[in-house]
């Protein structure tokens, strides 16, 4: 495409050396198809937001009559039907503990808004408290106070002047971040706002699984001394760890919870942030100066709501038995690749695989590239971090779908590669 080669600036792609682009035509369930017909296997679900497969019809009917009645309109001082039930069903199947729903664009505002949140409602009561800690290697989004909670590295290191203090937490499938915490409650206590985590698994740094017991005493220790927490389920919401959300497995009652990604099926853009009504009441008041000043033009947008609404009603018994079949297939999968040579580590929690090869670690790790290089060569679209391979597929996959990613997986292992490209995929990031 010519005009993408002369007009486009593509995300995470050094254009001075990448590969041009895949020109997709249309994609149908678990498949990306390309200008010239050849399938594609989506094993990422398109950057983790495909939940029950592309143009899903009940969603794409949901957003053409959505379309033809009501597209867009302001949400300050205005409302709309699918907002107002998308909310009361958010709120339905969340933990009990969350109660208003506001909305945003995409995960990174999500945690914009979450945080933005927590520090105002501290300051409304007239206890101002501006510190926020997170976890080591945890990846919140590309906006500024979502690259401030994450970790800084690569991503961050060109804006670290720029970013606040956050006060850091081991990795908890590194270290003692329960003791880190306690530490950090008695030192500074009284100027912790919110301790801000993704919950059970940290994406983008490897998917790194760590435990639902963590995770409890987090919560209890934050409740304990009245302060928030605040968990980013952009990726790990809708199903992707086995129940609904995350903190489900371990019980757990966040103080907010950012949602994303999964929320429309992956179909059109919306974020989510679900707060407490305690949360909600420290913004009420006579003075307009405890407003929530925060908004997006195209908040609580008509269509994508109608989308969540009908992707919502996908998650039925047919949705929990695939998810469960996903499971069991990967860890039958990654058992038979533990131990073997060129693997360094598998880890897995619900629809989620990772494969940590032996190799340089890091993000800008080449074997990362050679493997997607590879796995595109085969028909497969995987988009390794760094070193580690992950399988984060569409619910509708199929154990037989599954397989081929395996297999790619095990010829590289093998030695397969291909020669370098100039041309067709996601390598060069």
């Amino acid at each position: 495409m010519r005009d993408d080669a002369r007009f486009v600036w593509h995300p995470y792609t050094q254009h001075h050396r990448a590969p041009q682009p895949v020109p997709i035509a249309r994609a149908r369930g678990s498949w990306l198809y390309d200008t010239d017909g050849r399938g594609i296997l989506d094993a990422i679900a398109s950057w983790w937001v495909t939940t029950h497969g592309h143009a899903h019809p009940a969603i794409t009917e949901a957003i053409a009559e959505q379309a033809r009645t009501l597209d867009q309109v302001i949400f300050a001082g205005f409302t709309h039907e699918p907002a107002a039930r998308l909310a009361a069903e958010l709120v339905s199947r969340l933990p009990t503990s969350l109660s208003r729903v506001f909305y945003s664009d995409d995960g990174s505002t999500a945690v914009e808004v979450a945080i933005k949140l927590s520090l105002q409602s501290f300051a409304n009561r007239g206890e101002p408290r501006r510190l926020v800690a997170a976890l080591e290697n945890a990846y919140h989004g590309d906006t500024f106070g979502a690259m401030a909670a994450g970790a800084r590295g690569v991503f961050t290191h060109m804006y670290e002047p720029l970013l606040f203090e956050v006060a850091r937490l081991p990795d908890p499938s590194e270290g003692d971040a329960l003791a880190a915490l306690d530490r950090l409650l008695n030192t500074r206590g009284h100027e912790l706002a919110a301790v801000i985590v993704e919950p059970l698994v940290l994406g983008a740094s490897g998917m790194r699984v760590w435990s639902a017991e963590v995770l409890r005493g987090i919560r209890e220790r934050t409740a304990a001394a009245g302060v928030h927490l605040i968990a980013d389920e952009v990726m790990t919401g809708f199903g992707r760890t086995g129940p609904m959300f995350a903190c489900e497995l371990a019980g757990v009652q966040p103080d907010l919870i950012c949602l994303s990604k999964g929320i429309t099926g992956g179909v059109l853009p919306l974020g989510a942030t679900v707060a407490t009504e305690a949360i909600f009441d420290a913004f009420r008041s006579d003075d307009r100066r405890k407003t929530f000043f925060h908004g997006h033009s195209y908040t609580a947008n008509p269509i994508a709501c109608a989308a969540a609404l009908a992707s919502l009603q996908l998650f039925d018994a047919s949705c929990d038995a695939a998810r469960e079949r996903i499971a069991t297939f990967h860890a039958t999968q990654l058992a038979a690749l533990h131990g073997t040579r060129g693997v360094k580590q598998v880890r897995h929690i619900g629809t989620v695989a990772a494969i940590e090869l032996d190799a340089p670690a890091g993000y800008l790790s080449d074997i990362g590239r050679e493997l997607a290089a590879y796995a595109l060569h085969e028909g497969v679209l995987l988009r390794p971090l760094g070193n580690v391979a992950y399988c984060l597929p569409p619910y509708c996959t199929t154990n037989e779908e599954l397989g081929l990613v395996y297999d790619v997986v095990h010829r590289f292992l093998d030695g397969a590669r291909v020669a370098p490209i100039t041309s067709g995929g996601p390598v060069d990031d």
